[in-house]
Order: structure tokens, then sequence, then C-alpha cells
């Protein structure tokens, strides 16, 4: 029996490589900002579907959690003194959504207007200084979270690094799952009681950084349940928490979105060039926004991360070379399975800070990596004064706590780096 062309024998490994490409990432945006595993699971799961509807399940993409909101969302989220904005989760999701809107407002304005004249705004001298600042501007996340216990959060670091750098095949597309794992189960190891009585390994994990209490009471299945912003975080299974406007929370998070549309035309271009199709003509550009815009609104509408196309899966396609969008389709359904598991969201609520810290570390400092990369490869002269003061106003007002009309961070620095391409002159 065959699904769109596509024995169903080899559509369920084919599909399950593409599971264990996002699940790392995926679960690790929502972690780190405090949203629903579960949600962001279900949410990531729908909207690659919503995507490949939109789309007429041509482009073989996987949509996940992005980490260009991770800042911001916290910022929102945890601002409640009252020096800060006071704003909570509800917020910032619904800012989330906007963000989703300016897509589809993008989505007709490429349509209208065409690509190059898109390129034109937002140059490799724009899109690179904008990139390093979502790497630099999470490095305190990734202190903190790594300080819980430096040795995991090393143990956890190293894996990764070990399986970038060393492993072959599917295994190196993998590094954050497996770096995970190995800090996980490092942590399991020492808290056995047989080790926890040398004083050595007392003093390598000098307290339990894992509980199982949750998972083993926790429900194998249950339909995800709306809560009030109130009772938010006080399940195991997926919550779904509706959206509050807010124009602070507006205006620090829904900017973001000119930075992962640059993302997203990058990861077109990947897959076109990976998959020898262009997809930029057809279904085209301005079809391929507007479903990663709407999958990025319905995960804001239901409390779940943005979403945004995947590197992680794209390398899954270059490595298999199977191309049928029906790989990644059905790869979504076995998440959104997953997503109605409390089970799986009481063990995923388990990993210590220590290990998203770990990998953290790297995983911020490879996105920054990046942006120097984009501008090594367009060949952006730093010499020029013009492309200097670009770079290096991007930069900071990235990473800086400035604020202008109530807009700060890697959305502030994307808007004055765009406005400082287009009013300052181009000389040699």
């Amino acid at each position: 029996m065959k699904l769109n062309g596509m024995p169903l024998q080899r559509l369920f490994p084919l599909s399950m490589q593409h599971v264990f490409a996002m699940f790392g990432a995926t679960i690790l945006v929502p972690i780190l900002t405090g949203l629903n595993p579960l949600t962001a699971l279900f949410t990531s799961a729908t909207g690659t579907l919503i995507f490949h509807g939109v789309t007429g399940g041509r482009v073989p993409a996987y949509l996940g959690s992005s980490f260009a909101f991770i800042a911001p969302i916290i910022a929102v989220s945890a601002s409640v003194d009252a020096g800060g904005m006071g704003l909570g989760v509800a917020a910032a999701t619904g800012a989330c959504l906007i963000a989703g809107l300016i897509y589809l407002a993008t989505a007709g304005l490429v349509k209208i207007v065409g690509l190059d004249t898109i390129q034109r705004f937002i140059p490799p001298v724009v899109v690179g200084p904008v990139i390093m600042t979502i790497g630099l501007g999470l490095a305190g996340v990734a202190e903190y979270m790594a300080s819980e216990n430096l040795f995991i959060a090393v143990v956890t670091l190293v894996a990764a690094i070990i399986v970038s750098m060393y492993a072959k095949g599917f295994l190196r597309v993998i590094p954050i799952l497996i770096g995970m794992l190995s800090g996980y189960l490092v942590t399991l190891l020492l808290q056995v009681s047989a080790l926890q009585n040398i004083a050595f390994f007392q003093r390598l994990l000098p307290e339990r950084l894992i509980d199982f209490s949750l998972v083993q009471q926790a429900a194998w299945f249950s339909l995800p349940q709306f809560v009030n912003e109130a009772a938010y975080g006080t399940t195991t299974g997926a919550e779904f928490l509706l959206p509050r406007f807010a124009l602070p929370a507006i205006l620090v998070i829904a900017p973001i979105a000119i930075v992962t549309m640059v993302e997203h035309l990058g990861d077109m271009l990947a897959i076109s060039k990976t998959t020898e199709t262009d997809f930029l003509d057809k279904p085209g550009l301005h079809r391929t926004l507007t479903g990663d815009g709407l999958a990025t609104a319905w995960a804001g509408l239901f409390g779940g991360p943005p979403n945004t196309t995947y590197g992680e899966n794209i390398a899954v396609l270059a490595i298999t070379k199977v191309y049928n969008p029906i790989v990644v389709q059905s790869a979504a359904v076995m998440i959104l399975l997953f997503s109605l598991s409390p089970k799986v969201g009481a063990l995923l609520n388990t990993i210590p800070n220590a290990v998203k810290g770990g990998i953290a570390v790297l995983l911020f400092g490879m996105i920054a990596a990046v942006g120097i990369r984009t501008l090594v490869e367009k060949q952006v002269d730093l010499s020029k004064v013009r492309n200097l003061i670009i770079v290096s106003t991007t930069l900071v007002l990235g990473i800086s706590g400035i604020a202008i009309f109530g807009i700060q961070g890697m959305g502030l620095g994307a808007i004055v780096g765009i406005l400082l391409n287009i009013v300052l002159p181009d000389r040699n």
C-alpha cells in the first residue's frame, strides 16, 4: 500500500527521522520561555499541516518553534514588577499572533512588488547583524541555566560538540537531541544512591535534579485543556491559553517577524537548492510566507511559540534524498499524537536547567556565528563606513535595553538596520 506514492513500510522510518530532527529544538523553546512544551508540539504539528495546506503540499518543510522570539517572550512574560511591563504569558502569545499577521501582510506585499524589491531593502549587511543579535541577546539565559550545575552543563555541551564534529549521517543532524540525552543520562547516573555515598560524586551533583513523581502520576492520553492565565502551568498536559493583546508586548515581540521572515527566505532558498526545485517560483514566496504566518498566528492563538521553517529538517532532506512532502506531513501527525500525552509532558518537565544551559551555550553561540557567516559569505565590505555604521548600530540596539517608541531588542535593531540601509548612500 502506498500513500502519495510512498510505500507505508518506508514512510514510518523516514518520518521518524524528521521527528527526531525537530524534537530537541522545538521543545527547548517553550522550556526556555516558560510556555507549555506539549502545546508547542501541538501547534508545531498543526502549524506544519497548515503550511502544507496553503502551499499545496509541494514544499517538504517542517515548522518548529522559533528561537528568534525567545528573549522577547521571556522579557514580556516575566516582567511583573512595578518598573516592568507586567504583561504575562497571554500578552506574549498575543503579540506572537500579531507577528504572524505581519507575515501575512508581507506576503501580500511580496506578491505585489516582487521578491527582488524586498531583497533590496533587506540585504546581507542588515541580515547578518540581526541574526547575530538573536544569539548574543540570549547569552544571559544560557548562563543562568548552566549555573544550576556546571558539570552537567559541560557534559551536555561536550556531547553535543562531539556529535556535531564527528558523527556521520543522520546522527550529525540531531546534536541537540543527543546532547540533551547525554546530560540527562549522566544526571540520572549520578543520582544513583550507590554513587551518592561517595564524596567525589556528591561534589559533582550535590542535589537531585530529576524527580519522576509527576511522570508516574500523569496520564498517557489527554486532550488539550483551555486554562486561564492564573492556572497556566499547573497541568502536565497541553494547555490552550487564549491570547491577550497589549501594545507594549506587541511593540517588543511583533517586530521580530522581520528577523524570522529573513530566516524564512533563507530556508526556502536552502530547500529549493536541496531538492533542485524552485519553490520561490511555485508555489511562490508569497504562499510560503502565508503558510508560515498562519502557522505562527495559529500558535499564538492557543498559547504556543511562533513557528518557523527548520534547518534541521532541511538537513534530513539532504541526507536521505527523499523529498516527498508526505514524509514531513506524516512526521507532523506523529508529533501531534505525542502532544496529546501528559506522560510525555511530565517527562519533558524533568529535564534539568543545567542540561538546557549546556545546549543553550552551543545553540545560541551558533546562531550568532550564522550571522557572522552571512557577512563573510556575502562578502560584506566592512571597510565601507556605511556598512560599518549599519552593522554596529544594529548590533548595539539589538542586544541592549534601549527602547524607541516602545520597541527594543532584536526588533529595534532590525528596523533601524533596514532604515539605515535605505537612507545611507552607497559610496565606495
